[in-house]
């Protein structure tokens, strides 16, 4: 007992106000993570895990398993390995998150007030003639290599253009159009699709927007061709059954309080 209140009053000596700082920087950064990977499936991968090292950890210790044992010891540099590998969307993703406050605090220009109008007049529009659409918004995450994927349209976005290119039979409707500050960037462009499930009458076309915005922060506007709904996702959610009023609303407070929205 002696020998662990020496270790202890050691350890406690060492303690200055730098060791302060480092167990503050540690303790915020893991945070942080843990709150970047919330509700997602890295948490439940991240869970499972932990599981079952507790799990091999006790049964090693219970039996005497000396391969189990010599496992586990010498596993730590495969799991720093593996980490980045598993988690690498949400990475990707925290970086992100960290590049696009760095872009506000430069004041980098996104979609404007004309813009917002020719999307929710042509998505209202499309509704009405059971029209299906897809429009991606660009943010501060940059899209260019999904641009790429289609045609380039560099075009000054209003009802009429929009409505036109996703205009049944036409070229470019099957594709997603992009929207970069007071420009249509790109037409007929491929996007990601979302590996979660959505309900039965949401189909494609609404599995691509939402799987854009899982990967970037782009605000995608979703029209539906079979119920003439009009949805938005964005930062992995998916807000549906919007009228023009509150797709307009949506999209204002999604867009409209960043700089340049009310240019």
């Amino acid at each position: 007992m002696s020998d662990l209140i020496n270790l202890f009053r050691d350890n406690f000596d060492q303690f200055n106000a730098t060791s302060a700082i480092d167990i503050t920087i540690i303790s915020l950064i893991l945070f942080w993570l843990l709150m970047l990977l919330r509700g997602t499936t890295a948490m439940s991968v991240m869970r499972g895990v932990f599981i079952l090292l507790i799990a091999a950890f006790v049964l090693a210790r219970i039996f005497d398993l000396r391969v189990l044992n010599f496992l586990l010891r010498n596993s730590f540099t495969g799991i720093l390995i593996a980490l980045p590998i598993i988690f690498q969307p949400e990475l990707r993703r925290a970086l992100e998150r960290v590049g696009r406050t760095g872009s506000r605090a430069f004041g980098t220009s996104v979609s404007n007030l004309s813009t917002l109008d020719a999307v929710t007049d042509a998505s209202a529009d499309m509704a009405r003639q059971r029209i299906g659409a897809l429009l991606v918004i660009e943010r501060e995450t940059g899209l260019q290599d999904y641009i790429e994927t289609g045609i380039a349209v560099d075009a000054v976005p209003s009802p009429e253009l929009i409505e036109g290119i996703f205009f049944p039979n036409s070229p470019l409707h099957d594709g997603a159009v992009v929207l970069r500050g007071n420009r249509v960037v790109a037409a007929g462009v491929t996007l990601p699709l979302s590996e979660n499930t959505l309900p039965g009458e949401l189909g494609t076309r609404h599995r691509a927007g939402l799987g854009i915005t899982e990967r970037t922060d782009a605000v995608s506007v979703i029209v539906s061709e079979e119920t003439g709904r009009i949805s938005v996702a964005a930062e992995g959610r998916m807000h549906t059954r919007l009228d023009e009023q509150r797709l307009r609303a949506l999209l204002e407070r999604l867009l409209a309080g960043r700089n340049g929205a009310r240019s």
